[in-house]
């Protein structure tokens, strides 16, 4: 009876915290509220981002608060996967994760786990989750591990990076000089922390060459882990329990949300022996 009581507290506590995850929020402040008509200015403004990304949030904000009329500009959200700024995708993704009974939104966040930056598909996949759809399954499993960044073109490669330094999402990682032309940036695409250097400052490399791998910080791996309490699979489980065990940089709160994805996964295996 009392491991009953238990699993249903970290059930409820899941439900709780799984709301609609914005993974990597910038530090902007969207909070003035907009009336109906600069709405309607601010999501047609093409040509400024942040305008847009502010409608967002507004409208995610009424969609919390129980706004039937923001319905409205549903159709607007979604078609916001096709616009050409990654911040805007970014938004629209974790603002139509607040509405599970949407149709539209769902269709159009499936259609996000295609897209080319890896920030929007996560934030898709963890949006998808709401709607009880495991789609971004994948997507979500590869926020616990960590990213091998590659060099873009062949040339020489500057940086001053250290082992366990932090670096924020866009982070500038390294320089590659090509033999011709103008020296490109490679940038992480999480916030998280530099765990192998795999080319010296100074080091000549070949296009695909690994530079860098970088592990996420521990608020994407914190929203890994509860969508994982969900769509988690039983293959899953090896990743999720390394997140589970006492290591360096795991926090106690980690470590119990890995532990409650970890047993979770292991119920709905048991009740679904053939799956």
């Amino acid at each position: 009876m009392k491991k009953s009581r238990h699993s249903l507290l970290l059930l409820i506590l899941a439900v709780a915290f799984v709301s609609v995850p914005f993974l990597f929020w910038q530090s902007s402040w969207f909070g003035r509220r907009l009336d109906d008509s600069e709405l309607d200015r601010y999501l047609g403004d093409s040509q400024r981002p942040r305008r847009i990304q502010h409608a967002l949030s507004q409208i995610a904000d009424r969609i919390a608060g129980g706004d039937a009329k923001v319905e409205r500009w549903y159709h607007q959200v979604a078609s916001l996967t096709h616009h050409p700024a990654t911040s805007v995708r970014t938004t629209a993704a974790w603002v139509m994760g607040q509405d599970n009974k949407s149709e539209e939104f769902h269709r159009a966040l499936l259609e996000l786990l295609q897209d080319p930056d890896l920030m929007v598909r996560r934030n898709a996949a963890l949006s998808l989750v709401r709607f009880g759809d495991a789609a971004g399954r994948t997507e979500i499993l590869a926020m616990l591990q960590s990213s091998m960044l590659r060099a873009p073109e062949p040339g020489l490669v500057s940086h001053t990076l250290k082992i366990g330094q932090p670096l924020g999402a866009r982070g500038l990682l390294a320089r590659v000089q090509p033999p011709t032309g103008k020296k490109l940036e490679v940038r992480s695409p999480f916030a998280g922390q530099v765990t192998h250097i795999l080319a010296a400052d100074g080091a000549r490399v070949a296009a695909g060459d690994p530079l860098v791998s970088v592990s996420p910080d521990s608020e994407q791996v914190w929203e890994a882990l509860r969508g994982l309490y969900f769509v988690g699979r039983p293959e899953d489980l090896p990743v999720v329990e390394r997140y589970g065990s006492p290591r360096d940089g795991v926090s106690d709160q980690l470590r119990r949300q890995a532990l409650a994805t970890a047993q979770v996964i292991r119920s709905r295996s048991e009740r679904s022996p053939s799956r």
